[in-house]
Protein backbone atom coordinates (compact mmCIF):
# COMPACT_ATOMS: atom_id res chain seq x y z
CA UNK A 1 0.00 0.00 0.00
CA UNK A 2 3.06 2.28 0.68
CA UNK A 3 3.91 1.89 -2.91
CA UNK A 4 0.74 2.80 -4.40
CA UNK A 5 0.74 5.70 -1.97
CA UNK A 6 4.31 6.67 -2.82
CA UNK A 7 2.80 6.58 -6.65
CA UNK A 8 -0.55 7.54 -6.23
CA UNK A 9 -0.44 10.11 -9.93
CA UNK A 10 1.36 7.68 -11.80
CA UNK A 11 -0.63 4.17 -10.90
CA UNK A 12 -3.94 6.47 -12.27
CA UNK A 13 -2.42 7.65 -15.03
CA UNK A 14 -1.36 4.21 -16.02
CA UNK A 15 -5.04 2.86 -15.20
CA UNK A 16 -6.31 5.75 -17.27
CA UNK A 17 -4.51 4.65 -20.14
CA UNK A 18 -5.20 1.06 -19.81
CA UNK A 19 -8.71 1.71 -19.72
CA UNK A 20 -8.67 4.08 -22.65
CA UNK A 21 -6.87 1.54 -24.93
CA UNK A 22 -9.29 -0.98 -23.70
CA UNK A 23 -12.12 1.47 -24.87
CA UNK A 24 -10.20 1.78 -28.76
CA UNK A 25 -9.94 -2.30 -28.58
CA UNK A 26 -13.40 -2.46 -28.11
CA UNK A 27 -14.33 -0.46 -31.27
CA UNK A 28 -12.06 -1.30 -33.36
CA UNK A 29 -13.55 -3.32 -36.37
CA UNK A 30 -12.71 -4.70 -39.34
CA UNK A 31 -16.20 -6.42 -41.11
CA UNK A 32 -17.24 -6.67 -44.88
CA UNK A 33 -16.86 -2.50 -44.99
CA UNK A 34 -13.04 -3.68 -45.04
CA UNK A 35 -12.16 -0.67 -42.65
CA UNK A 36 -9.94 -0.36 -41.09
CA UNK A 37 -7.91 -2.37 -43.05
CA UNK A 38 -5.84 -5.01 -41.66
CA UNK A 39 -3.10 -4.73 -40.64
CA UNK A 40 -1.54 -1.12 -41.48
CA UNK A 41 -5.17 0.47 -40.80
CA UNK A 42 -5.53 -0.98 -37.49
CA UNK A 43 -2.13 -0.06 -36.12
CA UNK A 44 -2.99 3.82 -37.77
CA UNK A 45 -6.23 3.47 -35.17
CA UNK A 46 -4.59 2.10 -32.63
CA UNK A 47 -1.46 4.61 -32.35
CA UNK A 48 -3.87 7.28 -31.98
CA UNK A 49 -6.14 5.54 -29.16
CA UNK A 50 -3.25 5.41 -27.49
CA UNK A 51 -2.15 8.81 -27.92
CA UNK A 52 -6.19 9.50 -27.09
CA UNK A 53 -5.89 7.70 -24.00
CA UNK A 54 -2.53 9.19 -22.63
CA UNK A 55 -3.93 12.97 -23.35
CA UNK A 56 -6.78 12.00 -21.22
CA UNK A 57 -5.30 10.47 -18.13
CA UNK A 58 -2.65 12.60 -17.78
CA UNK A 59 -4.74 15.87 -18.57
CA UNK A 60 -6.42 14.95 -14.89
CA UNK A 61 -2.94 15.07 -12.75
CA UNK A 62 -1.83 18.22 -14.63
CA UNK A 63 -4.87 19.82 -13.78
CA UNK A 64 -4.85 18.36 -9.98
CA UNK A 65 -1.54 20.03 -10.01
CA UNK A 66 -2.57 23.39 -10.74
CA UNK A 67 -1.18 23.30 -14.32
CA UNK A 68 -3.78 24.48 -16.65
CA UNK A 69 -1.90 23.89 -19.49
CA UNK A 70 -3.16 20.48 -19.59
CA UNK A 71 -6.34 22.26 -21.38
CA UNK A 72 -4.16 23.59 -24.20
CA UNK A 73 -2.96 20.17 -25.00
CA UNK A 74 -6.93 18.57 -25.23
CA UNK A 75 -7.37 21.78 -27.44
CA UNK A 76 -4.48 20.76 -29.47
CA UNK A 77 -5.58 17.01 -29.60
CA UNK A 78 -8.96 17.53 -31.07
CA UNK A 79 -7.49 19.91 -34.05
CA UNK A 80 -5.73 16.88 -34.37
CA UNK A 81 -8.14 14.19 -34.09
CA UNK A 82 -10.76 16.55 -37.00
CA UNK A 83 -7.61 15.94 -39.12
CA UNK A 84 -8.12 12.43 -39.31
CA UNK A 85 -11.17 12.58 -39.96
CA UNK A 86 -10.51 14.73 -42.74
CA UNK A 87 -7.98 12.22 -43.70
CA UNK A 88 -10.14 9.57 -43.83
CA UNK A 89 -12.72 11.42 -45.94
CA UNK A 90 -10.33 11.93 -48.28
CA UNK A 91 -9.10 8.60 -48.49
CA UNK A 92 -12.56 6.39 -48.88
CA UNK A 93 -13.56 9.11 -51.33
CA UNK A 94 -10.46 8.73 -53.39
CA UNK A 95 -11.19 4.33 -53.21
CA UNK A 96 -14.94 4.88 -53.60
CA UNK A 97 -14.15 6.06 -57.39
CA UNK A 98 -13.01 2.34 -58.18
CA UNK A 99 -16.12 0.39 -56.51
CA UNK A 100 -18.60 -1.44 -58.87
CA UNK A 101 -21.33 0.16 -56.49
CA UNK A 102 -19.98 3.45 -54.42
CA UNK A 103 -20.29 4.00 -51.10
CA UNK A 104 -21.94 7.62 -51.44
CA UNK A 105 -20.55 11.03 -50.17
CA UNK A 106 -22.96 10.57 -46.57
CA UNK A 107 -21.69 7.18 -45.78
CA UNK A 108 -18.12 8.33 -46.19
CA UNK A 109 -18.78 11.39 -44.20
CA UNK A 110 -20.41 8.68 -41.74
CA UNK A 111 -17.28 6.54 -41.28
CA UNK A 112 -15.40 9.18 -41.19
CA UNK A 113 -17.76 11.33 -38.14
CA UNK A 114 -16.92 7.85 -36.27
CA UNK A 115 -13.68 7.57 -36.28
CA UNK A 116 -13.14 11.15 -34.83
CA UNK A 117 -15.73 10.45 -32.41
CA UNK A 118 -14.50 7.04 -30.75
CA UNK A 119 -10.78 9.01 -30.18
CA UNK A 120 -12.98 11.62 -27.72
CA UNK A 121 -14.97 8.34 -26.28
CA UNK A 122 -11.27 6.80 -25.23
CA UNK A 123 -10.36 10.53 -24.14
CA UNK A 124 -13.50 10.38 -21.80
CA UNK A 125 -12.88 6.57 -20.72
CA UNK A 126 -9.20 7.53 -19.87
CA UNK A 127 -9.92 10.91 -17.90
CA UNK A 128 -12.72 9.72 -15.62
CA UNK A 129 -10.95 6.62 -14.72
CA UNK A 130 -8.22 8.75 -13.98
CA UNK A 131 -9.93 11.47 -12.37
CA UNK A 132 -11.57 8.83 -9.59
CA UNK A 133 -8.58 7.05 -8.88
CA UNK A 134 -6.34 9.96 -8.03
CA UNK A 135 -9.92 11.43 -6.73
CA UNK A 136 -10.97 8.58 -4.49
CA UNK A 137 -8.37 5.64 -5.05
CA UNK A 138 -7.75 2.17 -7.30
CA UNK A 139 -10.91 0.39 -6.87
CA UNK A 140 -13.36 3.53 -7.48
CA UNK A 141 -11.09 3.78 -10.63
CA UNK A 142 -11.88 0.28 -12.36
CA UNK A 143 -15.59 1.02 -11.08
CA UNK A 144 -15.28 4.01 -13.10
CA UNK A 145 -13.39 2.54 -16.05
CA UNK A 146 -15.69 -0.46 -16.33
CA UNK A 147 -18.91 1.96 -16.49
CA UNK A 148 -17.23 4.14 -19.14
CA UNK A 149 -16.39 0.69 -21.16
CA UNK A 150 -20.43 0.24 -20.70
CA UNK A 151 -20.98 3.75 -22.35
CA UNK A 152 -18.37 2.94 -24.70
CA UNK A 153 -20.34 -0.34 -26.05
CA UNK A 154 -23.62 1.65 -25.75
CA UNK A 155 -22.21 4.00 -28.50
CA UNK A 156 -20.63 1.82 -30.37
CA UNK A 157 -23.45 1.35 -32.90
CA UNK A 158 -26.80 3.55 -33.88
CA UNK A 159 -29.53 2.20 -35.26
CA UNK A 160 -30.03 0.39 -38.11
CA UNK A 161 -33.05 0.48 -40.80
CA UNK A 162 -35.15 -2.39 -38.81
CA UNK A 163 -35.77 0.80 -36.37
CA UNK A 164 -37.72 2.43 -38.78
CA UNK A 165 -38.89 0.16 -41.50
CA UNK A 166 -40.23 -2.85 -41.90
CA UNK A 167 -38.38 -4.76 -45.17
CA UNK A 168 -40.62 -7.28 -47.24
CA UNK A 169 -38.97 -9.29 -50.26
CA UNK A 170 -40.86 -7.94 -53.82
CA UNK A 171 -41.18 -9.55 -56.81
CA UNK A 172 -39.21 -8.07 -60.07
CA UNK A 173 -41.15 -7.67 -62.88
CA UNK A 174 -40.03 -6.47 -66.21
CA UNK A 175 -42.74 -5.51 -68.61
CA UNK A 176 -41.71 -5.12 -71.55
CA UNK A 177 -38.39 -2.88 -71.02
CA UNK A 178 -40.09 -1.73 -68.47
CA UNK A 179 -38.68 -2.72 -64.83
CA UNK A 180 -40.56 -2.89 -61.55
CA UNK A 181 -40.56 -4.51 -58.29
CA UNK A 182 -43.64 -4.92 -57.10
CA UNK A 183 -45.73 -1.89 -58.55
CA UNK A 184 -42.80 0.35 -58.39
CA UNK A 185 -41.57 1.52 -61.34
CA UNK A 186 -37.61 1.30 -61.64
CA UNK A 187 -35.90 2.03 -64.93
CA UNK A 188 -36.14 1.24 -68.82
CA UNK A 189 -34.14 -1.83 -69.39
CA UNK A 190 -33.30 -1.63 -73.58
CA UNK A 191 -31.62 -4.75 -74.27
CA UNK A 192 -33.11 -8.28 -74.69
CA UNK A 193 -30.07 -9.83 -72.77
CA UNK A 194 -30.60 -7.46 -70.63
CA UNK A 195 -33.70 -8.45 -69.54
CA UNK A 196 -33.42 -11.93 -69.71
CA UNK A 197 -30.63 -11.59 -67.04
CA UNK A 198 -32.84 -9.48 -64.90
CA UNK A 199 -35.72 -11.67 -65.25
CA UNK A 200 -33.52 -14.65 -63.82
CA UNK A 201 -31.14 -13.16 -61.35
CA UNK A 202 -33.07 -9.93 -59.97
CA UNK A 203 -34.00 -9.48 -56.41
CA UNK A 204 -35.95 -6.59 -55.45
CA UNK A 205 -37.13 -5.50 -51.79
CA UNK A 206 -39.91 -2.94 -50.76
CA UNK A 207 -39.22 -0.75 -47.21
CA UNK A 208 -42.11 0.75 -45.58
CA UNK A 209 -41.42 3.22 -43.13
CA UNK A 210 -43.53 3.15 -40.03
CA UNK A 211 -43.64 7.07 -39.65
CA UNK A 212 -43.29 10.64 -41.10
CA UNK A 213 -39.77 10.53 -39.76
CA UNK A 214 -38.65 7.41 -41.45
CA UNK A 215 -40.31 8.21 -44.84
CA UNK A 216 -37.61 11.30 -45.25
CA UNK A 217 -34.39 9.50 -44.12
CA UNK A 218 -35.06 6.48 -46.61
CA UNK A 219 -35.86 8.87 -49.24
CA UNK A 220 -32.67 10.40 -48.59
CA UNK A 221 -30.25 9.71 -51.48
CA UNK A 222 -27.19 9.02 -49.28
CA UNK A 223 -29.20 6.71 -47.51
CA UNK A 224 -30.41 4.87 -50.49
CA UNK A 225 -26.97 4.62 -51.32
CA UNK A 226 -25.56 2.90 -48.03
CA UNK A 227 -28.19 0.46 -48.60
CA UNK A 228 -27.53 -0.72 -51.87
CA UNK A 229 -23.70 -0.45 -50.88
CA UNK A 230 -24.18 -3.28 -48.42
CA UNK A 231 -26.29 -5.20 -50.42
CA UNK A 232 -23.43 -5.31 -53.20
CA UNK A 233 -20.77 -5.78 -50.63
CA UNK A 234 -22.17 -8.71 -49.38
CA UNK A 235 -24.06 -10.61 -51.62
CA UNK A 236 -21.70 -9.32 -54.50
CA UNK A 237 -23.59 -7.67 -57.86
CA UNK A 238 -23.45 -9.19 -60.93
CA UNK A 239 -22.23 -6.20 -62.98
CA UNK A 240 -18.82 -4.97 -64.59
CA UNK A 241 -17.93 -1.68 -65.38
CA UNK A 242 -19.60 0.21 -67.92
CA UNK A 243 -22.85 -1.81 -67.62
CA UNK A 244 -25.80 0.81 -66.38
CA UNK A 245 -28.68 -0.99 -66.83
CA UNK A 246 -27.18 -3.93 -64.50
CA UNK A 247 -26.55 -1.57 -61.60
CA UNK A 248 -28.40 -2.11 -58.76
CA UNK A 249 -31.21 0.95 -57.88
CA UNK A 250 -33.07 2.07 -55.15
CA UNK A 251 -36.56 4.11 -56.02
CA UNK A 252 -39.10 5.38 -53.91
CA UNK A 253 -43.28 5.50 -54.51
CA UNK A 254 -44.38 9.01 -54.55
CA UNK A 255 -47.53 8.37 -53.29
CA UNK A 256 -46.64 6.43 -50.49
CA UNK A 257 -42.98 6.95 -49.41
CA UNK A 258 -42.27 3.22 -49.79
CA UNK A 259 -39.01 2.39 -51.26
CA UNK A 260 -38.09 0.04 -53.61
CA UNK A 261 -34.46 -2.08 -53.77
CA UNK A 262 -33.46 -3.64 -56.98
CA UNK A 263 -30.44 -5.67 -57.31
CA UNK A 264 -28.47 -8.47 -59.21
CA UNK A 265 -26.43 -10.20 -56.75
CA UNK A 266 -23.93 -12.72 -57.28
CA UNK A 267 -25.03 -14.78 -54.27
CA UNK A 268 -28.87 -14.99 -54.92
CA UNK A 269 -30.13 -15.47 -51.48
CA UNK A 270 -33.27 -12.79 -50.39
CA UNK A 271 -33.77 -14.03 -46.84
CA UNK A 272 -30.24 -13.28 -46.31
CA UNK A 273 -30.44 -10.07 -48.78
CA UNK A 274 -33.60 -9.08 -46.39
CA UNK A 275 -31.21 -9.22 -43.18
CA UNK A 276 -28.70 -6.88 -44.83
CA UNK A 277 -31.35 -4.62 -45.50
CA UNK A 278 -32.57 -4.15 -41.82
CA UNK A 279 -29.29 -3.99 -40.27
CA UNK A 280 -27.62 -1.23 -42.77
CA UNK A 281 -26.89 1.65 -40.04
CA UNK A 282 -28.92 4.99 -40.21
CA UNK A 283 -26.34 7.50 -41.59
CA UNK A 284 -26.64 10.06 -39.07
CA UNK A 285 -26.24 12.83 -42.17
CA UNK A 286 -29.38 11.31 -43.71
CA UNK A 287 -31.46 11.58 -40.09
CA UNK A 288 -34.49 13.67 -40.52
CA UNK A 289 -37.22 14.57 -37.85
CA UNK A 290 -40.24 16.40 -39.29
CA UNK A 291 -42.42 15.11 -36.39
CA UNK A 292 -40.28 17.22 -34.32
CA UNK A 293 -40.69 20.65 -36.15
CA UNK A 294 -43.43 23.03 -33.82
CA UNK A 295 -45.52 23.25 -36.91
CA UNK A 296 -46.36 19.29 -36.85
CA UNK A 297 -47.34 19.39 -32.77
CA UNK A 298 -50.49 20.34 -32.22
CA UNK A 299 -51.33 22.80 -34.80
CA UNK A 300 -48.21 24.93 -34.35
CA UNK A 301 -47.94 25.20 -30.46
CA UNK A 302 -44.85 23.23 -29.69
CA UNK A 303 -44.93 20.65 -26.25
CA UNK A 304 -42.13 22.24 -24.28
Amino acid sequence: MDFYEQNHHLISVLLGIAFGIIARLLMLKTDYRQYPTYPHGRIIHISLGVIAAALGAVAVPALYNKDYTAITFLTLAASQFRDVRKMERETLTKIDSLELVSRGATYIEGIAMVFEGRNYLVIMSALLTSLFAIMLNFWFGIAAGLVTLLIVLKLKSGKSISHIAAVEQGEVRVDGPDLFVDDIYIMNVGLKANQDIIASRGVGYIITPFNANGKVTISNLGQRQAILYDLATILGVFRDDGEPALIPMAKLDMKDGRLAVFLLPQEKDPGKGKEIVLRVPILESAVRMPTEARVNQGGGEGHG
